[in-house]
């Protein structure tokens, strides 16, 4: 890896977009770290993570979110909860999803800035410091651009490419390639971020979308410290559609774009077929290519209606408007300020609280 000074320097000569006036350090700074069975990984990252914050000059907090780990996670953020104050823990009452986690994080994040970062130790800690660099030089968003994957196999990084083509072309043009969730936010930002409160969540779409100004701060990925990844080809594919689908109405429009295809293709055979039968005097065998054209016609019509269905669902989902999450357990952490829309927020306090109809019958019967 490049030295840090000299990285920085690289950096800031190469960016073509203005920022902001420069900011001074921030005095709070805020690390939100997604968790779903890391339990071979937490230690190992607050220890990184430690020895890294002390070079940054300026008090700091660590946001866990526990996203329903079946693992020994829990216990062991329990325990370090409890060596350390600085240390907040979000246990989820099951597993929302990694967007869902990192979005409670942002929720409950105090800091004047917030890196997202994950617990598996390839988002390094040591560059921690040239990004609170690049906040204090007026940027509200610093991202994290891997420029190499060690650990990977060919078929890992064919599909990570695959995937950041199709967002830029499907989604927002302003996603950059081989950036993930590893990036600083300054306050407004997560301001900005906590208005959007969508069921259907691709947090890298949201910060492209909000533009505000952002600089890239290239690393080399090194290979997760244990475990295996949690991003499998299946949720890639998954966040891949979510994406797609939340943000951009182009599949109905290439359904559109193919219904018009399929249209002038069929009356281009029409025309064949009476040119064959009239001109040649012939008639045109149909059994082959009826069922052809029978099988092809109902593909497209069920593909488009799939669509459709896919999009109805969606709307459905939001007009439900249930909530993000549900937290279940707080630790060295109050209610977020201001309180968290779309979320269920619960403590053994206020679940051992009566209802006021409770405390009315109760308070009836001991006045008698």
């Amino acid at each position: 890896m490049l030295e840090s000074a000299a990285r920085l320097n690289l950096i800031l000569a190469s960016i073509s977009v203005g920022a902001r006036e420069g900011r001074c350090e921030p005095m709070l700074l805020s690390i939100v770290i997604p968790v779903y069975n890391e339990a071979g990984n937490l230690r190992l990252t607050l220890q990184a993570l430690q020895s890294e914050l002390c070079k940054v000059g300026c008090d700091t907090e660590i946001v866990f979110v526990n996203d329903g780990s079946t693992d020994e996670s829990q216990g062991i953020l329990s325990g370090l909860a409890a060596a350390d104050s600085t240390i907040k823990v979000l246990n989820f009452s099951r597993n929302f999803g990694h967007q869902a986690a990192i979005t409670a994080g942002l929720d409950f994040a105090s800091g004047d800035a917030v890196v997202i970062m994950d617990a598996d130790l390839q988002d390094p800690p040591e560059i921690l410091a040239d990004m609170v660099k690049l906040y204090q030089q007026g940027f509200d968003v610093v991202s994290a651009q891997r420029v190499s994957r060690e650990g990977e196999g060919l078929f890992k990084r064919l599909t990570a490419s695959a995937f950041y083509w199709i967002m830029q072309r499907a989604v927002d043009r302003r996603i950059v390639p081989e950036v993930g969730d590893f990036r600083l936010l300054s306050r407004a930002a997560v301001l900005a971020l906590r208005r959007f409160r969508e069921q259907h969540r691709f947090m890298r779409g949201l910060v492209a979308w909000l533009g505000l100004k952002e600089a890239i701060l290239p690393f080399r990925r090194p290979p997760r410290a244990a475990g295996e990844t949690k991003y499998t080809l299946f949720k890639m594919i998954r966040l891949a559609w979510t994406a797609v689908a939340s943000f951009s109405a182009l599949p109905l429009r290439l359904s559109i774009a193919a219904g018009v295809a399929l249209s002038l293709a069929g009356f281009g055979y029409f025309l064949f077929a009476l040119y064959a039968a009239l001109v040649l005097g012939r008639v045109v065998p149909g059994w082959t290519s009826l069922v052809f054209l029978q099988c092809l016609f109902s593909g497209v019509t069920l593909l488009a209606l799939g669509l459709i269905g896919d999009y109805v669902a969606r709307i459905y989902e939001e007009i439900k408007n249930r909530p993000l999450y549900v937290v279940s357990e707080i630790l060295n952490a109050g209610q977020p300020t201001p309180a968290a829309v779309g979320a269920v927020v619960l403590t053994p306090r206020q679940a051992e609280l009566p209802t006021d109809e409770v405390r009315r019958r109760i308070s009836a019967k001991n006045n008698r």
